[in-house]
């Protein structure tokens, strides 16, 4: 009997040792939360193709996201602003390679609001969006508000203006638009991902935001549209620069890219109060921040693989999560910036 288990024993660690291990690759990322869901769902399902690769991404705001890549703690950044020429610069210092900026989708920033026994979808104006957020106009029942949207009755309530507590891309992509149509709101704010907020109160990431709005009588504040859609929060529609009120579609923000200035070689471009009819003037490509020379060149040709699976397959993903598809000549020359990672 002890003989036959010796037997069994043997033949069942010579099997063992036939069987090939499959060394596991993490990447690790962080970044912009305005492209969580599709980078989870595109994450997940690349994962369910090479069991032996997985990415790891904390959604931390794009604040976060150019700060890790440039200081080598993760693996790629995310950010709904592209890089600065000086954090370019610092992150190519320290990395000894550059940091690429690849756009990914496009999406579109909504201004959110909760108020009490107004179910109606509200117009904005370029100047009451920077109005409300400077503080110019406080309650509801202000005329100017009355004034775009004559046929709802707004309650005598304070405005409570939420905005984003972290470093973030939305922001970004907000106050971008806010400084191409006030020139109150450039002189005294600016654009970036973190300001110098006249009024409110913060949330952190787009979840936050949505959070606060959602729970919070009287509210008012801004995030990507999928987080308007997943929370069922009311969101209006706004004056682009054809003089067109749109509300957020998908369609809204391919015309923003469409009509948009040409890309530029390092794909970092604004898109925001684009011209034309059918243009949501809050439209934003988002990236991911990519060292152009990996230190572990496994990693690196991971990376490669992934962009390349991202910018076809992954394309296909996008509109069921509220994302717009790459133009079809961006994903062309991303394709060709992809070829330069190593």
């Amino acid at each position: 009997m002890r003989k036959i288990i010796w037997v069994l024993v043997c033949i069942l660690g010579c099997v063992l040792l036939a069987v090939p291990v499959v060394a596991q690759t993490n990447l690790n990322g962080a970044g912009a939360t305005f492209p969580y869901p599709i980078y989870s769902k595109w994450f997940s399902e690349y994962h369910n193709l090479h069991s032996d690769i997985q990415i790891n991404y904390q959604s931390l705001g794009s604040g976060a996201g150019i700060r890790q890549v440039s200081e080598g703690t993760v693996d790629f950044g995310a950010s709904d602003m592209p890089m600065k020429d000086d954090q370019l610069k610092q992150a190519q210092e320290k990395l000894k390679t550059k940091v690429l900026n690849i756009p990914t989708v496009l999406g579109a920033v909504v201004p959110i609001y909760n108020i009490p026994k107004v179910n109606a979808e509200l117009k904005f104006t370029p100047d009451l969006l920077a109005d409300i957020f400077l503080g110019k106009i406080s309650n509801w029942n202000d005329p100017a508000i009355a004034k775009v949207n004559p046929d709802v009755k707004f309650p005598d309530q304070p405005i409570v203006v939420v905005h984003r507590s972290d470093g973030s891309g939305t922001t970004f992509v907000w106050t971008d638009y806010l400084s191409k149509v006030s020139a109150d709101w450039k002189n005294t704010v600016g654009a970036d991902t973190s300001v110098k907020w006249p009024r409110g109160m913060g949330g952190k990431g787009n979840e936050g935001v949505a959070g606060f709005v959602r729970n919070l009588p009287g509210s008012i504040g801004y995030v990507e549209l999928i987080y308007a859609l997943q929370n069922n929060i009311s969101f209006g529609s706004v004056r682009n620069a054809a003089g067109t009120f749109l509300k957020a579609t998908l369609a809204g923000v391919t015309a923003a890219a469409g009509s948009a200035p040409k890309m530029p070689a390092d794909f970092r471009v604004s898109i925001t109060n684009a011209p034309g009819k059918d243009a949501y003037p809050i439209s934003s490509f988002t990236w991911l921040l990519i060292p152009q020379q990996s230190k572990d060149p496994a990693k690196g040709k991971v990376l490669v693989d992934f962009l390349n699976w991202m910018v076809s397959d992954g394309q296909k993903m996008t509109t069921a999560l509220a994302y717009a598809p790459l133009p079809d000549n961006v994903a062309a020359k991303v394709r060709e910036t992809i070829k330069t990672v190593k």
